[in-house]
């Protein structure tokens, strides 16, 4: 087996964030679930952003979110997700690229009409988000959009859940996943919302126990993946389908799980400001780590402390005086 190109490969839906501080009584008036994700239609979106102060607009989504940190903590890192031939898919590639990742992925025909994705983030005071999703041009991705070389080519391939809602992304996660292993790569997935696991709970355990050496979860979603309320019942299920999983729990830290092997690693506590973006962060930190040859413990400290830098910040991604490496 050839030596990796790119330590780490993200997949997932790329899409422009919105930001904006709202009170909670928006969220209420809103119908949403305070910390949820809600996907929404284009005109839902538009009669949001016209009713709250936009703050900032910056590339987004999760797996990109993933890839922007591992980055820059030093590893190599590409990216494949689907825009629009628009302004906002123009951001969000330009920004990508000038992250040092490698972004090989080719827009819809501009004939095809659909924009590219927007994801609405309303921060309360308490730092909480909630989530309004607009999956535009997202929607579109299939296993063509899969590059056989880049997968190929990277050590660990990282699947974003919130990609996983389409029959047609389902076939292509299955179809990268069989790709890496067929070149002695690892996978690695995100459940990312305890809703994307209730929505697709069998296919989700499908994915796993066959195809996924590295799951990454918080808590409520482990407990959901596995229909349970008992989180030691459900990291020992999780021992038995996967290589490794590593899941957090806020203030309480993470916890590595590699069969019999377990290591609880508690984190810093910080002044809260944002949590958009922090389980993104820390599987960037985990999977840094691990490309540079980190024991467990170590990976899931840059992970914590990758979170923990995020959440004192105002968004997703890390800002210029970022300067955790791994």
């Amino acid at each position: 087996m050839s030596s990796p190109q790119h330590d780490i490969l993200c997949i997932g839906n790329a899409i422009v964030d919105v930001l904006a501080s709202v009170e909670p009584s928006v969220i209420a008036e809103l119908g949403a679930v305070p910390g949820g994700m809600t996907l929404i239609d284009a005109e839902t979106m538009q009669a949001i952003e016209k009713r709250v102060t936009v703050e900032r607009v910056a590339g987004g989504g999760s797996g990109a979110n993933t890839a922007v940190v591992a980055a820059r903590m030093g590893a190599s890192v590409a990216y494949l997700g689907k825009l629009a031939e628009d302004d906002a898919g123009k951001h969000f590639a330009h920004d990508i690229r000038e992250q040092g990742i490698t972004f090989p992925s080719q827009p819809l025909a501009a004939s095809r009409s659909i924009p590219t994705a927007r994801c609405i983030i309303l921060v309360t005071p308490d730092g909480q988000r909630t989530m309004f999703t607009y999956l535009g041009a997202c929607t579109e991705f299939t296993r063509d959009d899969v590059i056989g070389d880049v997968v190929a080519s990277s050590a660990v391939t990282y699947l974003e859940g919130y990609l996983y809602d389409k029959p047609q992304a389902q076939d292509a996660f299955n179809h990268a996943a069989t790709l890496a292993h067929a070149a002695g790569r690892d996978v690695a997935l995100t459940l990312s919302d305890t809703f994307c696991v209730e929505r697709h709970r069998s296919a989700f355990r499908g994915l796993v126990a066959g195809h996924v050496d590295i799951l990454f979860a918080n808590e409520a979603e482990l407990l959901a993946l596995y229909e349970t309320t008992d989180f030691e019942a459900a990291t020992r299920k999780v021992a038995v389908e996967t290589k490794l999983a590593v899941i957090t729990r806020s203030e309480k830290g993470a916890v590595v799980i590699a069969g019999e092997e377990r290591h609880d690693v508690s984190t810093a506590q910080v002044k809260v400001v944002d949590t958009t973006g922090a389980g993104d962060a820390f599987a960037a930190g985990f999977l840094a780590g691990l490309s540079k040859g980190r024991d467990l413990t170590t990976c899931a400290k840059l992970g914590n402390a990758a979170a923990g830098d995020i959440i004192t910040r105002f968004g997703a991604r890390p800002e210029k005086d970022f300067a955790l490496k791994a």
